[in-house]
């Protein structure tokens, strides 16, 4: 079950990451940020094809990819209560690291490190 929600976060996290990349200016920090954690989800991804079936991982990695691309395009689009948004950008800007130290917890806890 760890291995399905840091998938999700994975996705999650590099559609914010995409989203980061062509609002903002560059920065130094995030880019490492980004590099560290996708060494992380490389580890993750082969951590899944060694412990399951390689179609199971590529079906919830597809599903996983879309809805976390709609879940970027809604904030994106904008949810407003009484004319002012409710969740912004920078909201989701904010939960990078957090999402990137889940990542990188659960996937040493899943390989055992």
């Amino acid at each position: 079950m760890l291995f399905y929600i840091s998938l999700f976060l994975a996705f999650l996290y590099f559609k914010i990451a995409r989203v980061y990349k062509k609002e903002e200016k560059p920065n130094t920090n995030i880019l490492i940020q980004n590099i560290i954690v996708a060494v992380a989800i490389v580890a993750l991804l082969a951590y899944g094809l060694i412990n399951n079936t390689w179609y199971i991982v590529l079906i919830v990695s597809f599903l996983y990819f879309i809805v976390a691309a709609l879940m970027v395009s809604t904030v994106q689009l904008g949810i407003f209560i009484d004319g002012k948004p409710f969740i912004k950008l920078s909201h989701l800007y904010k939960f990078m690291a957090p999402i990137g130290l889940l990542i990188s917890f659960a996937d040493v806890y899943l390989w055992g490190i």
